[in-house]
């Protein structure tokens, strides 16, 4: 339940696009454009997606770190497909849900009820004297429904409506000196979408709405947030010859932001207009070059263009290479232009990143691969306090700089048992940058991760995995292991046990704030 953030390459939250079933799930009333991840859950998930580097060319603004994007559960068999699952372990956490998906002829729906209640710890790290726990609750509805056209088309639409109730601690200084703090969040996504072949032409039109309130409470301080989004897009793709494919799009996107808290109010509004085109070429059979550019007509900055270009060739039936070079761009937010401290005057942050990479498969699912990045992040924006000058977003100087290298792997070690794992070495650089900026050096030097996953018997499978993260700059390093034991019942019912942070680690991933200790829980899971 409290704030949760994903950092890629060494790229905090607030450069990274999050898309949900099509529906951009920013937070719009934030102090900069961000995705909570405190409060979702598995329970409606079907596939998650991560496109790593800069991705503005086709998903436009924020987009610098990656974009992460998210499915939920859809009918993929003909009839009724029910899903079911139940939780309860540590922290008195009680988590339920149930999914339907039906197909019948060219008509699909699925339907995801969930709830998530927990009585928590406390935000505020309980070794630094905090004992007052932090609970947090949640409800989640979430659908879809479509139609398959007789043509080929299709027509549908997909949603959410979320409600969560969050209980946090103090920031100045951090600590739980006053049990009141709790923020009341309501969420709520809708898209729908038409797409048609017409001919040489593939076309796909959409619209989508999100809005987010957050009512947030606390002893002398109270604040009410809301967000809005409204986008309309076409997208249309057609082959030029065999050899070359050719999409195009148009996009339209308003965004309104309003805050009132116990010292005043602000409020503030965007229009951008997009067009993009992308051409992949096939020259060979074992290479392929995408090329996409995008320009933005921004009712607050004019214009700005991005570019991507990246290439992808195979030398032997088991070797990939890769490479991609970007150029991509934040908006400021609203609340860095309209807010308490907004600054109508600032510019788009720029960035231009690159990545080459090579993958070699080994046969038996086994595989291993390597990646070089680098990423440089100009014309910040930053929130100096300056002696005798008003505390507002400024621009700041300097180079914001991450480099690196991934490097991942998998292999059966046996008949039953696999190995996967990866690493990040990550390097960055700052210019001087005060605290209203959304860069940090936290994130560490050397992430490892391994998992361990097989079947003891025909009915009990286990999975444990280890991270170990090592040298953050005013952090201490850690290690987390987690493990689930999974027997089956019988075809359609799971039990499992699952245990978070096995070996009790104390750690925290931001300065001041606790984590979980070991925490146990027992839970089924059906479809039927």
């Amino acid at each position: 339940g409290s704030l949760t953030s994903v950092t890629i390459r060494g790229v905090g939250q607030n450069y990274v696009r999050v898309l949900v079933d099509g529906i951009d799930v920013s937070d719009v009333s934030g102090t900069q454009y961000a995705f909570d991840f405190g409060s979702l859950t598995t329970a409606d998930i079907s596939r998650i997606e991560l496109l790593r580097g800069g991705q503005s060319a086709v998903y436009g603004s924020t987009a610098i770190g990656g974009v992460i994007n998210i499915t939920t559960l859809r009918a993929e068999e003909d009839g009724v497909t029910q899903f079911a699952n139940v939780e309860a372990g540590s922290f008195n956490t009680l988590r339920g849900s149930y999914g339907v998906a039906v197909r019948q002829g060219p008509f699909d729906y699925t339907l995801t009820l969930s709830r998530t209640q927990t009585n928590g710890f406390s935000a505020a790290d309980e070794n630094d004297g905090n004992t007052e726990a932090d609970g947090f609750n949640s409800n989640r509805l979430s659908f879809s429904l479509g139609h398959d056209l007789a043509n080929g088309g299709r027509v549908g639409m997909n949603g959410f409506v979320e409600r969560a109730r969050v209980e946090f601690d103090e920031q100045f200084p951090i600590g739980d000196g006053s049990p009141d703090e709790v923020s009341f969040n309501e969420s709520h996504g809708l898209r729908a979408y038409l797409d048609m072949p017409t001919g040489a032409i593939d076309s796909s039109f959409s619209t989508t709405f999100y809005s987010i309130e957050r009512d947030s409470r606390s002893t002398g301080f109270n604040q009410l947030s809301l967000g809005e989004r409204y986008s309309l897009s076409y997208l249309g793709e057609t082959k030029l010859n065999a050899a070359a494919d050719l999409r195009f799009g148009l996009d339209f996107s308003r965004e309104d932001y309003a805050e009132t808290n116990s010292f005043g109010s602000s409020s503030g509004d965007s229009n951008v207009v997009s067009a993009f085109g992308e051409l992949a070429w096939l020259p060979t059979a074992d290479f392929d070059l995408v090329t996409t550019i995008r320009h933005n007509e921004h009712s607050l900055f004019g214009g700005l263009s991005s570019g991507r270009l990246a290439a992808s060739w195979r030398p032997a039936g088991d070797w990939i290479i890769r490479s991609s070079v970007a150029q991509s761009f934040r908006a400021p937010s609203l609340y860095e232009l309209y807010g308490p401290y907004g600054n109508a005057t600032l510019q788009p942050e720029e960035s231009r990143s690159i990545d080459l990479g090579a993958e070699r498969r080994l046969g038996d699912g086994a595989f291993v691969r390597a990646t070089l990045f680098s990423n440089e992040t100009t014309n910040l924006i930053d929130l100096p306090f300056i002696t005798g000058q008003p505390y507002i977003y400024r621009p700041a100087a300097g180079t914001v700089r991450r480099l690196g290298t991934e490097l991942e792997f998998g292999a059966p070690v046996s008949i039953a048992w696999r190995l996967d794992g990866s690493y990040t070495y990550t390097d960055g650089q700052n210019p001087d940058l005060d605290s209203g900026n959304a860069w940090n050096l936290e994130f560490p030097a050397h992430d490892l991760s391994l998992t361990l996953s097989g079947e003891l018997t025909d009915r009990i499978s286990t999975a444990v995995s280890v991270q170990t993260v090592l040298d953050r700059p005013t952090l201490a390093n850690y290690m987390v292991t987690n493990a689930t034991v999974t027997y089956a019942l019988n075809d359609r019912i799971d039990a499992y046990l699952r245990i978070d942070n096995l070996l009790d680690e104390q750690y925290q991933l931001v300065r001041g704030y606790g984590t979980s200790d070991r925490a146990v829980y027992l839970g089924l899971r059906s479809r039927f």
